[in-house]
């Protein structure tokens, strides 16, 4: 049972690495075609937290709701990955085309800046309920590295010519590798 609720809380997470990392590389690399693996990633993280919701609910709480709550109030890690996985349900539900067109460009984009929130709550699941600081200090670092970027370039000393100074440069360097 343990092994099975680690192992796609581990899934839920990389998901989420994976999906937060898809901008970054499409400005890095110059690729607007890898932003259509967004979604699909998006959606396998929603997908691996509801497992992970479940195979917890049904194995360790055995359905039993009273239980699950009072588990979800006295555990802060429990009450995290919970909070993490109630934040990626809207994520999921908006996700296709239509409903960005319905919330508007901008509302849906703020709405899902909501996945960082989620990552960090999970980070902090890990931390706080099992100590595993070795493998989380990875997914923090790389959640830190990812959400640094996108600060970086939404308000760096040069604006969008950072953007633009940091794209040419990575595309020199892949050149000159290749």
């Amino acid at each position: 049972m343990e092994f099975i609720t680690r192992s796609t809380g581990t899934w839920t997470l990389v998901f989420i690495c994976l999906t937060l990392a898809v901008t970054p590389l499409r400005k890095l690399l110059g690729k607007p075609q890898i932003v259509r693996l967004r979604r699909m990633l998006g959606l396998y993280a929603f997908f691996y937290g509801c497992l992970h919701f479940t195979i917890w609910f049904y194995l360790d709480q055995d359905l039993d709701l009273t239980a699950m709550l009072k588990d979800v109030v006295k555990r802060p890690f429990i009450t995290a990955g919970f909070t993490a996985l109630v934040l990626m349900l809207p994520l999921a539900l908006t996700s296709p085309h239509f409903m960005a067109r319905w919330l508007g460009g901008a509302r849906w984009r703020k709405l899902h800046r909501l996945v960082y929130v989620a990552a960090i709550l999970h980070y902090f699941w890990h931390k706080a309920g099992k100590h595993d600081f070795g493998t989380v200090a990875i997914y923090a670092a790389v959640i830190a590295l990812l959400l640094g970027m996108r600060l970086w370039w939404a308000f760096g000393p040069a604006g969008k010519g950072a953007r633009g100074a940091l794209r040419i440069a990575a595309r020199q360097r892949l050149r000159s590798i290749a």
